[in-house]
């Protein structure tokens, strides 16, 4: 069940970081996910030195999102050039 609950809240989590960041046309349900799971790992690292085991909190919702946000950032940077 906790596999299942990962993948909506990464999803979830995916899908608002691409709308902040107006990448969502260039997104799928997949790398939504993706970056999702991928930011909240890195928010885990920058907010939490690396302990993401809190469980589904709105301060880990937070941290996951903004994790998520930093990481569109540092791709559009690399890709485009400019963060947006």
């Amino acid at each position: 069940m906790g596999i299942i609950l990962w993948l909506i809240v990464g999803g979830v989590i995916g899908w608002l970081a691409s709308m902040v960041m107006r990448t969502d046309a260039q997104q799928g349900i997949l790398l939504n996910i993706v970056v999702g799971i991928v930011g909240a790992f890195v928010g885990g690292l920058i907010f939490s030195g690396g302990s993401i085991n809190d469980g589904l909190t709105v301060y880990s919702f937070l941290v996951s999102l903004v994790g998520a946000i930093i990481l569109l950032a540092i791709v559009n940077l690399i890709r485009r050039g400019s963060v947006r």
